[in-house]
């Protein structure tokens, strides 16, 4: 079992990192000027800009 890939605000963030903000499908859905933020491990993911958005690691969302 892997690590989950997408984090809802509130969430913990699980490794140090930059985070940016993805929609529901975001292999289909490119958002224009993402929120992007750098968490240390166990910072709280902060709300996104809108309710159907998620939070990624950065590297991941670039590749989908």
């Amino acid at each position: 079992m892997g690590e989950k890939t997408e984090y809802e605000p509130g969430d913990k963030a699980p490794n140090n990192g930059l985070y940016m903000e993805v929609g529901e499908a975001s292999f289909h859905q490119e958002i224009q000027n993402p929120q992007i933020i750098e968490l240390k491990r166990g910072d709280t993911f902060p709300e996104t800009t809108n309710k159907d958005r998620k939070w990624k690691k950065k590297h991941h969302a670039m590749v989908h």
